[in-house]
């Protein structure tokens, strides 16, 4: 059994004609000891997702669909068993570290908290699994008397991963936890995060919009456009080989090592993900697609069979269908 599933998973704010749909039908899986990456500019559903997986969004979304940790639909869950499962069996890393914690209490007492409410612990106990956690994510044992203001941007995204491992979750859900950091932290902070997964033998969700990022931390990788996944596969064949236009467009959008032509001219993507309260007809990508056909702006693809370990991709061309004219996209 799978430590993750997402199954139809569908969040829409707001009721009725103005309703918005955020997320349409994402399907995915997770295996202990494994990460899942997920990638997307922004706007394009990944923070909703990742808060949709512990029920932490608004009053105003509506949530359809099953998200089974270990079995269990957290999605039906009632609020004292979610409140459990929150800490103990998922926990989230926001992007942001220093409006995540509290300023006016030490990050010694933030990380013992968990382990008071929801490990029963002593007061003595809790300090010292504190201290504990703060040296395996290479923080000294001394810093826990330390204010969030006292510490770097690097040490305070350390203390939010302390505090996600405090109950020895299975599930770790990490929103762009590098973001903002420099390169050297991003790189050091990427690798803590391996070795825990590989450590611990925890799931790890890893969102963001840096495919390059993903491809070189995560086993599998998942490109999300206006709500829905349109190509999933290993991070680096996707990375590499995507057999989506969006994927191959993310992945040029970055300078690759080595390459000076595209260090020189990075290839981006014109426009913008289209409005969720107001998508095109057919594939949402058409309007930006480079290879669209006048098919794309009548009927959406599903998700195919793309190439080798389990390689999918929601593109006509995928699939081989005739070539039916261009529909306007951009060359």
């Amino acid at each position: 059994m799978s430590l993750l599933e997402i199954r139809g998973l569908r969040v829409t704010y707001g009721r009725g004609p103005s309703a918005v749909p955020a997320v349409r039908g994402v399907d995915l899986t997770l295996a202990a000891g494994t990460t899942l990456g997920i990638a997307g500019e922004s706007g394009c559903g990944k923070s909703t997702l990742a808060l949709a997986l512990l029920r932490l969004l608004p009053s105003s979304a509506r949530l359809a669909g099953t998200v089974l940790l270990d079995g269990e639909d957290v999605l039906g869950m009632r609020w004292g068993r979610l409140r459990t499962v929150r800490w103990a069996g998922a926990s989230i890393v926001f992007q942001g570290a220093m409006h995540s914690l509290n300023a006016v209490h030490r990050i010694g007492d933030q990380i013992a908290e968990p382990l008071l409410v929801h490990r029963r612990e002593t007061a003595a106990g809790a300090r010292r699994r504190a201290a504990e956690l703060l040296e395996q994510v290479g923080l000294p044992a001394s810093r826990a008397g330390a204010y969030p203001h006292e510490l770097s941007g690097g040490q305070r995204q350390r203390v939010m991963i302390a505090m996600a491992l405090a109950c020895a979750p299975r599930l770790i859900v990490a929103d762009e936890p590098t973001t903002a950091l420099d390169v050297m932290i991003q790189a050091q902070i990427l690798r803590l995060i391996e070795r825990l997964v590989a450590e611990q033998g925890i799931g790890l969700v890893l969102i963001s919009h840096d495919l390059a990022v993903l491809a070189d931390t995560c086993d599998r990788l998942a490109v999300m456009y206006a709500g829905r996944v349109v190509e999933e596969g290993p991070a680096r064949t996707v990375y590499d080989a995507a057999a989506h236009p969006y994927g191959r467009a993310l992945s040029a959008a970055f300078p690759r090592v080595g390459d000076p032509a595209s260090r020189r001219a990075p290839r981006g993507l014109p426009g913008d993900p289209p409005d969720p309260a107001a998508l095109p007809d057919g594939c949402t990508f058409h309007p930006r697609c480079p290879v669209a056909l006048a098919g794309c702006a009548e009927e959406d693809q599903p998700l195919r069979a793309a190439g080798p370990g389990a390689h999918l991709a929601a593109c006509v061309h995928v699939a081989g269908a005739p070539v039916d004219g261009p529909a306007g996209g951009r060359p």
